[in-house]
């Protein structure tokens, strides 16, 4: 689906635009010859990143820049309005994400923070353009930016956890739905690894060996998305494909076997885990 929608052309919605996975992905979608569409909140970056874009495309393609707070459903709408009155979109990539620490019974300002935004952001895209993206009736893809903590849910932030699994389902919903109603749309859920983005920059100052730049997990992304994959897990220069899938293997075994929940993480289970992992 991707490869036809690129080729009837229009619009790529990319949100969270103004640096990592998804500036890098909008200036894929860019060099495709789609316009862009960048959302993301008010600042030097999305301003630099829209100053930067004009430049490469020049008079090539549309380049809009949309300060949005993603978390507010009437900001979004109002972005999606001005996005179609400029012409079609082809791809809608909700990416926009915070990571801020929670705890199961602490932080409570924050769970709503990260919801609002890793939740609530994606849904508000959805709602926002969705239903003009049906009525098109165009080849298109929707794009929604997971996390390997919404699967393997990994103990240390609970409501970023809780938030990217429910991107997950919400993701796995809307494929359905838009087969169901036999749209020329795929939904796709991209699962980047351990990449090395601003957020990540912020604790972090340089760069891990183990970590993937932004550029190489959109690559790997744009890759699988155009092979019609729905679940995309990227990996990175310490966790191998065959690896992410003996973890997600084994936190599913957790109900399947009855263990107790996270016992990938209980000491009573960590030579089992350990000899899983590596099994052939």
């Amino acid at each position: 689906m991707y490869q036809d929608a690129v080729k009837q052309g229009g619009i790529a919605v990319v949100t969270g635009a103004a640096g990592g996975v998804g500036k890098a992905a909008a200036l894929r979608y860019l060099r495709t010859g789609l316009g862009v569409a960048l959302i993301d909140l008010p600042g030097e970056a999305l301003d630099a990143t829209e100053a930067e874009f004009l430049e490469i495309a020049g008079s090539s393609a549309t380049v809009m820049a949309l300060p949005t707070d993603v978390s507010d459903l009437n900001a979004v709408m109002t972005s999606a309005d001005r996005v179609f009155d400029a012409g079609e979109v082809a791809v809608l990539m909700n990416n926009a994400g915070i990571g801020i620490p929670t705890g199961s019974w602490e932080k409570s300002d924050n769970w709503r923070k990260l919801m609002d935004v890793n939740l609530f952001g994606v849904m508000n895209g959805i709602h926002a353009f969705m239903p003009r993206m049906i009525e098109a009736n165009r080849p298109a893809v929707v794009v929604n930016t997971g996390s390997k903590q919404g699967i393997t849910t990994p103990p240390g932030n609970p409501a970023y956890n809780v938030s990217k699994a429910a991107v997950k389902v919400m993701t796995e919903m809307l494929a359905h739905d838009l087969r169901e109603a036999d749209a020329p749309i795929s939904a796709h859920l991209f699962v980047p690894g351990f990449t090395y983005t601003g957020m990540i920059q912020r604790f972090i100052p340089e760069k891990p060996d183990a970590a993937w730049t932004s550029d190489e997990a959109v690559d790997y992304f744009l890759e699988r998305m155009s092979a019609g994959d729905f679940y995309i897990l990227c990996p990175d220069n310490d966790v191998s494909t065959e690896r992410d899938l003996k973890r997600v293997e084994w936190a599913v075994g957790d109900i399947l076997e009855n263990r107790p929940a996270l016992s990938r993480w209980h000491p009573d289970f960590a030579d089992a885990f350990s000899e899983h992992e590596v099994s052939g």
